[in-house]
């Protein structure tokens, strides 16, 4: 029984990475901006070309576009460790922000009053897969 439990986890491992294998992920936690600007540029650069999605952050005004384009060049570089993937076919399959914790500040207002400043933050993962 315990055998077989062991022999089933192994399987399950085996599919989980062959189906990873023409892929590479990147992760960026904490990053001190609102989800909502980042997602912005998650969708602008979400199924381009990497080369193309570098290039078309740099020229962005946006602040987000910045270390969005840090974490895929960070993942192109995991993706050159792997010496089984091609760089030059590599494409941005997913790009997920999720929300981080909030940063809870307080202002003083008029009459002895405090208002509440909400420092959000993201969570970023960025994964290429080749085309």
């Amino acid at each position: 029984m315990k055998a077989e439990k062991k022999e089933a986890r192994k399987q399950r491992r085996a599919q989980k990475v062959a189906s990873n294998r023409g892929e590479v992920s990147a992760k960026l936690s904490f990053l001190r901006m609102s989800t909502r600007k980042v997602r912005f540029i998650a969708d602008m650069v979400r199924g381009m070309d990497v080369d193309k999605a570098i290039t078309a952050l740099n020229v962005s005004p946006r602040k987000a576009a910045k270390p969005v384009a840090k974490l895929i060049r960070s993942a192109v570089a995991a993706a050159e460790e792997r010496e089984d993937m091609d760089l030059d076919i590599l494409v941005v399959k997913t790009i997920m922000v999720d929300e981080g914790p909030t940063l809870r500040r307080f202002i003083p207002r008029a009459m002895g009053r405090a208002t509440r400043i909400n420092k959000r933050t993201s969570h970023v993962k960025v994964v290429l897969a080749e085309a």
